[in-house]
C-alpha cells in the first residue's frame, strides 16, 4: 500500500479502481483512508480486462467498468476476527453459495445452500473469500446472462487473474474495508 498527498482518483466515500491498460488483468486501487490520507494498492481484475459494463457476459473473465455500490462485507469468522468497517457484516456460513447459472431464477443471488444448478461456493478451501464484498453490479434487478458474483476480494496469488472480480492483498483490504461507509461507491475506469 502507498499513499499519496494529493491522488485525484481517491474522494471520501469512493473507491477507484484503474487497470494497468486495455486487457490488464492487473491495476491499482485508490481510496481515502480512514486518517483522511489518499491510499492506493495494487490488485488483480478479471482475466479479460475491464470492458463496458454493457458487454460483460457471463463467464467471460472481465471486470465491468462502471459506479458499483459496495453492499456488504461477508467474512470467515474462523479464520479472523470480524474486521472494522461501516459495512454491513456478515460472517460466511459454510453451506452459502451463489447462483452463477443465467436459467436460474437464484441468478446472481446468494443462497443458503448449494443449488442443483452452477453456483460458487463462498466457503473455500484456499483464503480469496476469507473477505467478500458484493458489488452492486447486475443485482437490482439481476439480468440473466450479464455477469454474476463480482466480488472485491482477496488475492490468493499476486499474479493470478480474477474470474471478473477485484482483488487485493489481505492487509490492503482490511485498510480499505476500514474506511468505507454503508454509502460506499467503487467506480471501476475502462482504460
Amino acid at each position: 500500500m502507498t499513499a499519496s498527498s494529493s491522488d485525484p482518483d481517491a474522494a471520501p466515500g469512493a473507491v477507484s479502481v484503474r487497470a494497468d491498460g486495455p486487457g490488464a488483468s492487473a491495476g491499482r486501487v485508490a481510496w481515502v483512508g480512514a486518517d483522511g490520507r489518499a491510499l492506493s494498492a495494487r490488485c488483480r481484475l478479471g482475466r479479460g480486462g475491464v470492458v463496458a459494463a454493457d458487454a460483460k457476459r457471463e463467464g467471460d473473465g472481465a471486470t465491468p467498468a462502471g459506479r458499483w455500490p459496495l453492499r456488504r462485507l461477508y467474512y470467515r469468522a474462523d479464520r479472523l476476527t470480524r474486521p472494522e468497517t461501516a459495512l454491513a457484516t456478515t460472517a460466511l456460513d459454510r453451506l452459502w453459495s451463489w447462483c452463477d447459472a443465467p436459467d436460474h431464477p437464484a441468478y446472481n443471488r446468494r443462497l443458503d445452500a448449494p443449488p442443483a444448478a452452477s453456483h460458487e461456493r463462498l466457503w473455500r478451501a484456499d483464503r480469496r473469500y476469507d473477505l467478500i464484498v458484493p458489488l452492486g453490479y447486475n443485482d437490482d434487478p439481476p439480468v440473466p446472462g450479464l455477469g454474476s458474483a463480482i466480488f472485491l476480494h482477496l488475492t490468493d496469488t499476486p499474479d493470478r487473474p480474477t474470474a471478473g472480480c477485484v482483488a487485493m492483498d489481505r492487509d490492503d483490504l482490511l485498510a480499505l474495508l476500514a474506511s468505507l461507509t454503508p454509502d460506499s461507491v467503487m467506480v471501476i475506469d475502462a482504460p
